[in-house]
């Protein structure tokens, strides 16, 4: 007989995951190499040194190790806000008049809003055992940069944040969030580096992208001493950390013997799905029993339903290295009025070719005012107040639950809510007032984001 199952799932500390774990280690096709962007050659721990920790190089390139130890000090932060809540959505399940079981992992426990601490600590301690004195980094919607600036202040690190200008214009209190912490935020592209003045002499008026914001950050951090760079997500460095996602997820629901039939992520570089999928990508690498895997992006950046499967730089500046996955081109710069973040032009190796493959079942597109309509719905009947990148998830975990009430199905759906949307309030509201528009990418638009993509004869 099953156990009840109450509103929230709770761990205790000893639950805690003590290692993270690596799903390139059983992947039946690893994804290609990065190339050495000078060479075109697979790049190596010294390749990727001048840009990054020694440690984390190494992992960025780790095939072979399935499990990766927690440094005991980033374990000890962890238990600040972790174990995370897995929440069964009743009150969800109910408004929808579904037979559809429905849970949400819920990352909005910390100051930061989102999961984007759980790998932000990681780094930041990597490169504090190293010596660093200043990290430089990009963000888009600004989660991120925050949970970067929490994890430098706690080490007593300098961090300077490229902030995406729309994002910078539209989120005054992230930033004041990040100088809190004490980061220096500076909007992208901007007139502090070389690539940023390229930028803006290319493309006047630029409201920024990702890609340009890396470039920025890259610069800084290669031209400086005792500077390195880090990122927020699409590395396989960042997939590995939030995979204490997932394995906390797998841990809550088996201790009531339950197993999602669909999980569901939101896909902009890919930290969110790959760190919640991983662990239950296992069992289907393995033949075992598995979810189906669903994809959701934005209509106004689709790079797994409408991108290429090529190399591609990871950077609109192209001084990084390049990466195989689904992009739009590096020069693709998403219309201003996508609210959120999901911006950036790729996704995450791993994923992409875990999608090409065919174990990621399947990628959506959504449009943001349906993503918004879905959020107001959870909030009302949830109580929580969910940031537009969940969004994009929730969206469609209300689509398969209604499906389940049409069959009559009683699916198990897990999707990862991940975090809080307080700092979001100009979209609700352009929402709310009825100003919020749709947007996906012409043909032609989408052409000359693919002009960009290289030709390699590899």
């Amino acid at each position: 007989m099953k156990k009840e199952i109450p509103y929230k799932i709770y761990l205790s500390e000893e639950e805690l995951p003590r290692q993270w774990y690596n799903v390139r280690a059983d992947m039946n096709t690893d994804h290609a190499p990065i190339l050495n962007p000078k060479t075109l050659k697979p790049a190596t721990v010294a390749d990727l040194e001048p840009v990054f920790c020694t440690e984390l190089a190494k992992q960025e390139l780790n095939t072979t190790d399935k499990y990766i130890d927690i440094p005991e000090e980033v374990r000890n932060f962890y238990k600040m806000y972790r174990p995370a809540p897995l929440v069964r959505a009743y009150c969800l399940e109910k408004a929808l008049g579904t037979p559809a079981k429905i849970y949400y992992k819920f990352e909005g426990n910390n100051t930061s809003g989102s999961h984007k601490l759980n790998s932000a600590i990681a780094q930041a301690y990597y490169a504090k055992e190293q010596g660093i004195k200043h990290l430089t980094t990009e963000t888009g919607a600004g989660q991120w940069g925050t949970a970067l600036s929490m994890a430098c202040g706690y080490f007593g690190i300098d961090l300077t944040v490229f902030m995406v200008k729309c994002s910078y214009e539209q989120k005054p209190f992230r930033k004041a969030v990040m100088q809190t912490y004490g980061a220096n935020v500076i909007p992208s592209p901007s007139m502090t580096t070389n690539v940023g003045k390229k930028i803006n002499e290319e493309f006047p008026g630029s409201t920024g992208s990702l890609g340009t914001a890396i470039s920025e950050a890259v610069e800084v951090a290669t031209s400086q001493p005792d500077t390195k760079y880090v990122l927020g997500s699409v590395l396989n460095q960042v997939l590995l950390h939030q995979t204490i996602i997932g394995l906390e997820a797998k841990t809550a629901m088996l201790k009531y013997d339950e197993y999602p039939d669909i999980v569901i992520g939101c896909a902009g570089g890919g930290s969110n799905l790959g760190g919640l999928m991983a662990p239950f990508m296992e069992d289907k690498i393995a033949g075992k029993q598995a979810p189906y895997f669903i994809a959701v992006e934005p209509a106004s950046c689709p790079s797994l339903t409408k991108g290429k499967f090529a190399y591609d730089y990871c950077d609109t500046g192209k001084v990084t290295p390049l990466a195989k996955m689904y992009t739009l081109g590096s020069g693709f710069i998403p219309s201003s009025s996508h609210s959120g973040g999901l911006r950036y032009h790729g996704m995450s190796p791993i994923l992409s070719q875990l999608y090409h493959d065919g174990y990621i079942d399947e990628a959506r597109a959504v449009k943001q005012t349906d993503v918004f309509a879905a959020a107001t719905q959870f909030a009302k009947v949830e109580g929580i107040l969910p940031a537009p990148e969940s969004s994009h998830a929730i969206k469609v975990a209300i689509d398969e639950a209604l499906k389940c009430k049409e069959t009559g199905e009683a699916k198990t759906i897990l999707f990862g809510l991940t975090g809080t949307g307080y700092f979001d309030l100009a979209a609700y509201t352009a929402f709310n007032e009825n100003r919020m528009e749709d947007y996906a990418p012409t043909d032609e638009e989408l052409a000359k984001g693919f002009s960009y993509i290289p030709e390699l004869d590899i």
